[in-house]
């Protein structure tokens, strides 16, 4: 998956609040949510979400839309992964784990997982 994906923080919410409940009704969105955001706002970041084709819906029942993810979450965070590795650390994963473990943001634990997962590969 190549496509280039831009969504806001709060729209990230309301697509997490999907992925979560697989599908649903805007106002089964707006339950799953833990914001304090409006019911307005919730349909407002909807809507951009189904223009941004992030988001589908189904129209079946004219009275009540159905939305569903039409990018997984796994995908979408394969996205923003490449996207911040190759803005800040020009594609490169070897540099950006360094800059973590000489900042010391990495504890010991996190190092030893990190040493397992290379050797599993």
């Amino acid at each position: 998956m190549s496509k280039k994906i831009k969504i806001s923080d709060s729209e990230l919410e309301v697509m997490q609040a999907l992925w979560k409940i697989k599908k649903g009704t805007s106002s089964e969105i707006i339950a799953a949510i833990s914001n304090t955001w409006s019911k307005k706002t919730i349909q407002t970041l909807i809507s951009r979400l189904v223009s941004k084709d992030v988001i589908g819906v189904d129209k079946s029942n004219q009275y009540v839309f159905t939305y569903y993810p039409l990018i997984s979450e796994n995908d979408y965070k394969s996205l923003e992964n490449s996207s911040f590795l190759e803005k800040l650390y020009d594609g490169s994963l070897a540099m950006m784990v360094s800059t973590i473990i000489k900042n010391k943001n990495a504890s010991d634990d996190d190092i030893e997982e990190l040493k397992k997962i290379l050797n599993e590969e």
